[in-house]
C-alpha cells in the first residue's frame, strides 16, 4: 500500500463556508479600493451546518483499500469528472495552460485586461506580483526566462490580445527581467516594477496597488518569510491575494527589512496574519510586528498541515481567509516537489471556481489531506443534481502527481447520498 494510504478516525467541527468573489470581473476595473466590496460580499453566505456526523466522516476520510493497477493504462485523457489537469512539469507552460484554461479570450468580456510577466527562477518575485492579479489587472501571470520570452509564451499573448487595464497596460513586467525581453513587447503598452529584494519589490506591489485604489492600502497583511527554507509555507499565501486585496509582505530569519517596516506603517490601523510556524518565522519577530497591528499567526507544523490550515483559517471579525469547511469548492492541488508550479495556478482562485492550495506530500495524498477533504465532501439528499460540487485543480505532470492519486482525488471529491445509499435510483 502506498505512502499515505492508511485510514484513520477523523473528528471535525464544519464551519464556515468560503465565499467567492464576483465571478464577473470587469476587464476596465474602477478605482474603487477592492477591500472593503469583495469582504462584503463574501460575508454574505453565512453559515450553514452540514450535519455530517463524525462516523461518517471518518469513512468520508478512509483511504481506498484496493487500487487498480491497470488504471493509469492507454488513457486519452488527464481529465476527471471532478478534476482538470494542467499536464506538464513545466513552469512555463503551465502558466500558459493555465491562462488558456481561464482566459479563453474569445471576446472581450473573457479577454484579459494585463498580463503579468514574472522570472521562472524567483518564487519571492512571483508571489508578490500575484497581489495584482484582480485588481488592477484581471490577467494571467505567465513565467518567462528573465532574459528572453519564449516564442509559446509571446504567442499566448498574442491570443489573449489582453485590452489593457484602466491605464492602458496591457503587459507588466515583474522583477529582474531583461531588456530583452521588454523589446519582444514593442506592440504592446508594457509597465515595469522592477527589484530583485523580496522585501522591496513586495512593497513595491504593495504601494502601486494602493495607487490604483484611490490611495488606500488594504489594512490585513499577509506575512511570509522570504528565506529559501521558508518556500513551501510561504508560497500558499499566493493564492489568496490572486483573490483578495491583501498583500504579502516578507521577513527572513534576521527579522523585519526596512522596506517591510515603512509599509507595514502606511496602515491606520494594520491587522497581520503571519503564515507559517515559529521554525519559519520566529516568536521574536512576531513579537516586533506587534508593534505595526494585531497579529495571528496561521500555522501547521508541516508544509502540507500548514496549507490546510490556511485553506481552513477565517477571521470573522475581517473576513480575512478561506473558510473551507464545508462541501462546494474548487481546490488546486500542487506536489511538494514542485513548488514552482504553484505559482501558475494562482489565477484559479481570481476566476472559476475560487481554489486554494493544497501541498500533497511528494505527490500523495496523505492522512492530513484524506482529512481535509472529508470535511468538504458534498452530499445529497434527494437530488444530486443540486449540488453543491467540489473541483479540483491538479498542476502538474504524471510525473508529480499520478493518475492514481488524481482518481483518488476525484473521488474524494464527488457528490454522495448523505444516507450511503449511492446514486441508485438517481
Amino acid at each position: 500500500m502506498k505512502k499515505g494510504l492508511k485510514g484513520f478516525v477523523l473528528v471535525a467541527a464544519l464551519s464556515t463556508a468560503l465565499a467567492a468573489c464576483s465571478n464577473n470581473d470587469s476587464n476596465n476595473m474602477d478605482d474603487q479600493n477592492m477591500d472593503g466590496m469583495d469582504h462584503e460580499n463574501m460575508d454574505e453566505e453565512g453559515k450553514k451546518s452540514s450535519g455530517i456526523s463524525d462516523e461518517k466522516l471518518a469513512e468520508f476520510a478512509a483511504a481506498p483499500e484496493k487500487l487498480n493497477e491497470n488504471a493509469q493504462e492507454n488513457l486519452l485523457t488527464t481529465n476527471t469528472k471532478n478534476t482538470t489537469r494542467l499536464n506538464t512539469q513545466n513552469p512555463v507552460q503551465a502558466s500558459i495552460l493555465a491562462s488558456q484554461t481561464i482566459w479563453p479570450a474569445t471576446h472581450e468580456e473573457n479577454q484579459p485586461g494585463t498580463v503579468i510577466l514574472v522570472p521562472k527562477d524567483n518564487w519571492q518575485v512571483g508571489l508578490a506580483a500575484a497581489d495584482l492579479i484582480h485588481h488592477p489587472n484581471n490577467g494571467p501571470v505567465l513565467l518567462t526566462d528573465k532574459n528572453e520570452l519564449a516564442a509559446e509564451t509571446l504567442n499566448e499573448i498574442k491570443r489573449l490580445n489582453p485590452i489593457g487595464n484602466e491605464e492602458g497596460t496591457q503587459v507588466m513586467v515583474m522583477g529582474d527581467i531583461s531588456d530583452s525581453v521588454t523589446n519582444q513587447l514593442a506592440d504592446y503598452k508594457v509597465e515595469a516594477i522592477e527589484g530583485t529584494d523580496p522585501a522591496q519589490f513586495a512593497a513595491a506591489v504593495d504601494e502601486k496597488y494602493a495607487a490604483v485604489s484611490g490611495g488606500e492600502y488594504p489594512e490585513s497583511v499577509i506575512i511570509v518569510s522570504a528565506d529559501e527554507e521558508a518556500k513551501a509555507y510561504s508560497i500558499p499565501a499566493i493564492n489568496w491575494i490572486a483573490h483578495m486585496p491583501e498583500p504579502v509582505l516578507y521577513v527572513t530569519k534576521d527579522g523585519i527589512p526596512e522596506e517591510t517596516k515603512k509599509a507595514l506603517q502606511k496602515r491606520k490601523e494594520a491587522t497581520l496574519y503571519i503564515l507559517g510556524p515559529e521554525s519559519i518565522v520566529s516568536k521574536e519577530t512576531e513579537r516586533e510586528l506587534g508593534d505595526y497591528g494585531a497579529v495571528t499567526r496561521i500555522a501547521g507544523e508541516d508544509p502540507v498541515s500548514n496549507s490546510i490550515e490556511f485553506a481552513k483559517f477565517k477571521d470573522e471579525e475581517t473576513s480575512f481567509g478561506w473558510g473551507l469547511t464545508e462541501p462546494g469548492h474548487g481546490v488546486s492541488f500542487v506536489s511538494s516537489a514542485t513548488p514552482d508550479l504553484a505559482l501558475t495556478g494562482a489565477p484559479f482562485s481570481h476566476l472559476g471556481k475560487h481554489a486554494p492550495v493544497i501541498w500533497l506530500e511528494d505527490g500523495q495524498v496523505t492522512e492530513p489531506v484524506y482529512n481535509f477533504l472529508a470535511t468538504i465532501k458534498p452530499t445529497f439528499q434527494d437530488d444530486p443534481t443540486q449540488g453543491p460540487y467540489n473541483h479540483g485543480f491538479i498542476i502538474g505532470g504524471q510525473e508529480a502527481i499520478s493518475f492514481e492519486t488524481q482518481g483518488i482525488i476525484d473521488e474524494k471529491l464527488e457528490i454522495v447520498q448523505a444516507d450511503g445509499e449511492g446514486h441508485e435510483g438517481h
